[in-house]
Parts: C-alpha cells; structure tokens; sequence
C-alpha cells in the first residue's frame, strides 16, 4: 500500500512515522512534507498550498497511491477530501460537509444538541450587543470563542470582562465574524480521538495536551506545547470514560452526521472537561490534535495504515481490537522565540540528530522547520519540533523527553517544563459531584426542567437571561435550526436588585407561564403576541411556550398607575417620573390621575437601569414608534387593572416588552436595526416575553390598600423586604452578592405567586 499524506507539522511527521512501521505499508508520500518526514520518505515540496485540491488530486495520480491522509483542518473545512474521493481515491479525513464540526463551533453545537451530547451551554453571537448579553449571562470566567478556524488560538478565557468582549469584537470584525460564548467549564480537559467510517466509532487511547504558553498553565493560548498518553489519573478515578464518551458522544455524532446525509469518515477529535457534572464535551475538532497525536501514535502497536484504510473505505468494523505499547508517552514542543504572538523566524536548529543516538526510546519529528542553501536547518514556523519519548511511566517518558529537548540548541527557544509533571506526581483530580465546578444557569441550583446535557433534546441553547432560557429548535429532518420560532422556558430562578439569587423558588416558572399565557389572550385585541404553541417537550412542560423570533425593542416600556419604588424615589427627588410631572403631595402607595409611561434604559444584568424620557425614546425609535409603544404600554396597564381589579388585585406598575419580526420588515434576521428609519406603517409591534406577572408586576391586594405605607403584594416584595431587612446581614450597596434564602420567605413568596394566579384566573393552582 502507498499512502499520501497531505500536511507540513509534526501531526504529519507523526503520521508518516507510524504509517512506516505498519508492514503492508511500502512507501509514503508527503504532500508538501518538511525536513524530517524528507529524511524517511519523499516529500513533494511542489503542493505547497494543502488547500488547493487540484493540486492533492493531481499528486496522488503522479504517485499512483492507494489511500490519502490528509493531515491538518484547513484542507478538510476546504473539500480537499471530497476531491480525493471524487477523482477515485480512498481518503482518510471528512467532507467539507462534516468538517463543518471543527469549522463551525456553532454548527458543532446545533449537531450536539440534536445528538443530546452532554456540552457547555452556548450563546451564538453575531453582535457586540448579543456577545455583552452573553458574558452578561454566563459571568466569569468568560469563554469566548471565534466561530471559524483559528489554528486553536481562537478560544479566550478569562475574568476580564473587558479582555472578553473585546475578543469578540475583534472576530466580528472579520468577514462572516460569528461568536460563540460559552458557559465555562472547571475540571481537568481530555482529549479523545475516535475514528470512525460513518457508522462504527473506534477510540484511540486518551490524551492531555497543554494549550497554554507558560509553565502553571500560564500566559496566551497556542496550538499545543506538549502532551502525554496515558492518563493514569483517568484509569483511576474515571476508568470507565473511554465507553461512555463512546456511547455518550461520539457514536451519537457519527449517527447524527449520516443522518443528515453528511456522514463523517476520519478521526473525531473529542475535546472533554471532567467536570462535577460529568464529562462535558468543550470541542470537536475534525483531524488529529498536535501534539496530543505525537503522544498516542508513539503507544499504538495496531498497524496504522491498515486502520485509516478501514476507516476510509467503510471495513472498521472488521478489525480486531487496537493494540497498545504498556509504557507511557511525552511530548515537549519547542517553540520560536516570541511565539505565539510574533514568532522569530530564521533560528538555526542544531542537535536534533543527537536525539535519537543518545536518548533511549526518544525521537524529534519536525514542525516548523526549514533547510536553507547552505544546508542548515532553520525554524520556520512558530512551533518547530516536537520531542517525544517513551518510558516505563511518565516519570521515566517526561525524563527522556526533557533529555532530548536539552540537546537541541535553538536561539531564543522556549517550552514548557511541566508537560505531565502533575500526572506523574498524582497531582490531577476530577472534581467529585457536589463540587461547583461548572458555571452557568444550565448547571446552578436552579433547572429542574434541565437534563443532563442541554437540557431540552432536539434544541440549541442560544440565551440565558435572569429568569428565562430561549431554545432554538433543530429540524428532525435535517438538523439545521429553524430561525423563525424559538423556544422560550421560564426557569424558577429569582432576581431582585440586578442580582440573580442563589435560592429558586419552586413553581415561578410555571406560574409565570401560565399566567402570561392567560393575560395575552385577554389583551390581543389590543396587539397580537408571541406565542406559537404550548405543545412543548415534556422536559419544558408546563414552563415552555414556542414563541416567534422577534428583535426586541432597546427600552424598557413601563407604565405606572401608582406611586411606589423607583418611581416614588425619583418623584421625591424631582417631583417627576421619566419627566412626567406629578401632583405635589403624593405618598407611597398613592392613585396617580391616570397612568403614566415611565421608560428606562435597558442594561446590562448585574447594571441598574436608568429612567428615560419620553424625548430619549423618541431619539431612539422614532416619533411614531415611541408613541405606540407609550400609548400600547398603559393601555396594557390599563386593560390590566380593569380586570384585576374585579378580582380584588390593584397592579401598581408594569414592564412589557416588544418586538418586532425583521424579516416582515425586508431584512435580515440578524441585521442591525435602525429604528428610527423603519416605516412606522410597516412595523407591527408584538407583545413579548411576560405580561402583568408578578415578576413584571407589582400586585397589591386591593382590600388592604391604603396610601402612605407599605403594601400587602402578591409579589416578590417578600424577598425584596427580607433582603434589605436586618435579618439577611446584606448590605446591597456594597457590591457583594446576596445571601441564600431561608426556607421560611421561599415558601411566603411562592404562596404570594400562586395566590396571584388563583385570585386572577379563578383556577386553582395543578404542578404539571
């Protein structure tokens, strides 16, 4: 068999190195190769762009192969190996099509959700205000992520807001710029490559490899600077992982790739944290990691050429059982000074044939390498070599690794000490369950409807707001989402002053949908609402509605039929509200004339929202706009309290929220709206997210209203009050988040909830 393998790193010279062992193997190719694979085998120095598939095509014609391998991710997102396959060739290396699971993070996450793969939630970006709304939603530490290929420096992760969103501005700013911001996952990582041939899923052994560029985990990501096989803390205190991300991921991915009629035919590298929760999947990747390859390659005793053929021509099920070498294997990179921000290139690189002659077990494969005229090796590329040894443990391997980068001279190089050093120490722990470790409101306290990956099968998680979770449905028959409706799930999650509390409230959620649901269809000859279908998934039901995809108008619309709060600080301060001039003498709790439309800015969660004008709204949304959202907003208020006052409840104050669907206004669902250039005749505004809830609301009881104190509410003025009490020991201006609830005012504040929705809708109170 003759093998071309298309690629210039050490992934490559791995490959090269592992496919010369194999004894079916007579000859291979390098396509365009560097020096060391050029001292085993022949390169063609000729293909010197991997992505150009004429070119791969035309050179495993000339070279008569019987299987192409292609090596790195750029070639495979291009269609290199729809090429091979088209011209006759058996490849190793996915479509176009499946690759879009390492050149899409966003697609990657559409396919586990649809597979119900266990991944962090995700919030897809197309703008700097949907990636502040996202950082907002999962806090710190922030993982943010460019969409497309990034040659593994694409991915931020920090506690630095700012640094966070200014990584994402800076991906959007390139052509097609899309953002993927992530929950942040704590745990050690895992990287796992399953080779596939569109149907069976065959794992290689597990790796760890080391992103970062200094000692500790230090400093900016790069594309790897060492790794290690096997991992003895896994086999200790995970042993069965290996199977479950099998049966948990790799199986379904491969499964829901030929689904799709894209099947995936090559290795699914399988990027893992070990979390509290259980191993949660951080990325795919569509080929080999580097150096995580030099590591397991070094280990296995199968034959290679024989299995990337069996996975290239639809026979792994065929083969017996890999084989695997008992010792342990280290990789160490060395790096080009300056790398990886600004690589000094040019370094003569002397000592690498000393390597192999002098350190047992041990091997240097070129990466970024070069030979001048005169001969001499040169660094070429930010990550040059990479040493890679093997030993009776890891101790023993990370010896002789670190033996061989020692005889390798290189002006100004750099590598990390500690690849593996940790592992060899029994040092790397798996966080036991209990251990808050994985961030974010798909995995708090709060999520009962959750499972255990995404939480909802057949939908992608694309918001997490204070008290609401927004899933967009993926077809069942392609996969691919479907962009005009979402999912909307009321959680049981709790906010009060611009803090999300630790402690849910059993039922909100519920309440709340049920409530809202009720209200629309007494309020939508006024104007038309959002709601689809409450025919949801059993795992949302009760708290889910299908609802349109709508832009949400920048304001806030409140309207106020009495004195209270924010308002009654304002009035106290200024004698106005929002610039409406009130009655002088009003007190807490007192009737205003008629009801007034007070808007405020929309902030960011965690920011205070600031009162507007009715003049700032117009600034914003035009004079036509403004004016139907004051005039909708207390009518709103004011159908509100015609009806709940019959019922004995006074609704003091509202906040509705409006939007509009884009693509009825000729534009693109994403696009950026300018709102004061729509065409106020075209714009229909639809009523959104909640209406005349207890969240949204406040709800007095009629019976004991009386002006000038504090009000008996149905709503979550419970809590409000015990925070701010003496009994929490929380000091709201002094920064720090608020403390759990006692059990006494959860259960006082879900009693007020669902009193509300009895005394309002004459129904009593079922859990679904």
């Amino acid at each position: 068999m003759k093998i071309l393998v298309v690629g210039s790193g050490a992934r490559e010279h791995a490959l090269v190195r592992a496919l010369l062992l194999d004894a079916e193997v007579e000859a291979v190719v390098a396509a365009p190769g560097n020096p060391g694979i050029a001292a085993v085998a022949t390169c063609l120095p000729g293909v010197s762009d991997p992505t150009d598939a004429s070119a791969v095509v035309a050179a495993a014609r000339e070279q008569a192969v019987d299987l192409v391998v292609i090596g790195p991710e750029a070639p495979l997102v291009a269609g290199v190996a729809d090429a091979v396959r088209d011209a006759g060739f058996a490849c190793f290396g996915p479509s176009a099509q499946a690759a879009r699971l390492e050149g899409s993070k966003s697609f990657a996450k559409e396919v586990m959700a649809a597979a119900d793969v266990p991944t962090a939630r995700a919030h897809v970006c197309t703008t700097v205000g949907e990636v502040q709304e996202a950082l907002d939603a999962t806090g710190a530490p922030y993982v943010v992520k460019e969409d497309g290929l990034a040659a593994g420096k694409g991915v931020v992760v920090t506690d630095d807001l700012a640094a966070a969103l200014e990584h994402g501005r800076s991906c959007l700013a390139k052509p097609h710029g899309r953002v993927v911001v992530e929950d942040y996952l704590d745990g050690p990582e895992v990287s796992l490559f399953c080779i596939s041939d569109g149907t069976t899923v065959v794992p290689l052994e597990p790796a760890q490899d080391f992103k970062r560029i200094g000692d500790g985990d230090a400093g900016l990501n790069t594309g790897g600077m060492g790794a290690y096989s096997p991992l003895p803390w896994v086999q200790e205190q995970v042993p069965d992982l290996v199977g479950t991300i099998v049966s948990r991921v790799a199986q379904p991915t491969v499964a829901e790739m030929r689904r799709r009629g894209t099947p995936f035919a090559g290795v699914l590298y399988i990027g893992l944290a070990l979390t509290s929760a259980g191993p949660r999947v951080v990325e795919f990747n569509a080929r080999f990691g580097d150096p995580e390859t030099q590591s397991v390659l070094a280990r296995l005793q199968t034959p290679l050429g024989g299995l990337l053929q069996a996975a290239a021509t639809g026979t792994l099920g065929e083969l017996p059982p890999l084989r695997w070498r008992p010792e342990s294997a280290v990789t160490v990179v060395l790096a080009a000074q300056g790398y990886p921000e600004a690589p000094v290139l040019g370094a003569a690189v002397d000592g690498t044939e000393l390597v192999e002659d002098q350190v047992p077990d041990t091997h240097v494969l070129h990466a970024g390498t070069r030979v001048d005229d005169e001969g001499v090796l040169r660094a070429a590329g930010g990550r040059v070599l990479s040493v890679v040894a093997l030993g009776h443990d890891l101790h023993q391997a990370r010896e002789r690794a670190y033996a061989g980068v020692d005889l390798v001279a290189m002006k100004g190089s750099q590598h990390r000490t500690d690849i593996a050093a940790r592992a060899a120490e029994g040092r790397v722990q798996v966080p036991s369950a209990g251990e808050d470790h994985a961030r974010g409101p798909a995995s708090g306290q709060d999520a009962p409807f959750l499972g255990e990956s995404y939480g909802i099968p057949g939908h992608l998680p694309v918001h997490s707001g204070k008290v609401r979770d927004l899933y967009a449905p993926l077809d069942p028959q392609t996969g691919l989402v479907q962009d005009d409706r979402l999912l909307m799930v009321a959680s049981d999650r709790i906010s009060a002053y611009d803090h999300v509390l630790e402690t849910p409230v059993p039922d909100k959620g519920v309440v709340l949908t049920r409530l809202s649901r009720w209200w629309f269809e007494r309020l939508e000859d006024l104007v038309p609402h959002h709601v689809i279908d409450a025919d949801v998934p059993q795992a949302a039901a009760g708290r889910g509605l299908y609802v349109r995809r709508l832009r949400m108008l920048p304001v806030e619309a409140v309207a106020r039929a009495y004195l209270t709060g924010g308002g009654l600080a304002e009035y106290t301060a200024t004698g106005a509200v929002s610039g409406v001039r009130l009655p002088e003498g009003l007190v807490d709790g007192s009737r205003l004339p008629e009801p007034v439309f007070t808007p405020s800015t929309k902030a960011p969660q965690g920011e205070h929202d600031r009162p507007m004008t009715f003049e700032e709204v117009v600034d914003v949304l035009g004079p036509e706009l403004a004016a139907r959202v004051r005039d909708l907003t207390v009518a709103i208020l004011g159908r509100g309290n015609a009806v709940a006052e019959e019922r004995g409840i006074l609704i003091a104050d509202t906040k509705v929220e409006f939007g509009v669907d884009p693509v009825a206004l000729g534009l693109e669902r994403e696009e950026d709206i300018v709102w004061p250039a729509l065409d106020p005749d075209a714009v229909q505004l639809v009523l959104a997210d909640e209406v005349l809830t207890p969240d949204s609301s406040r709800f007095w009881r009629a019976a004991e209203w009386e002006p000038g104190r504090p009000q008996t509410s149905y709503d979550k003025q419970v809590l409000r009050d015990w925070l701010t009490g003496p009994d929490s020991g929380w000091d709201r201006h002094a920064g720090g988040p608020p403390p759990p609830l006692p059990d006494d005012v959860v259960e006082l504040t879900r009693a007020r909830y669902v009193e509300a929705y009895e005394t309002l809708t004459g129904e009593r109170f079922e859990r679904p």
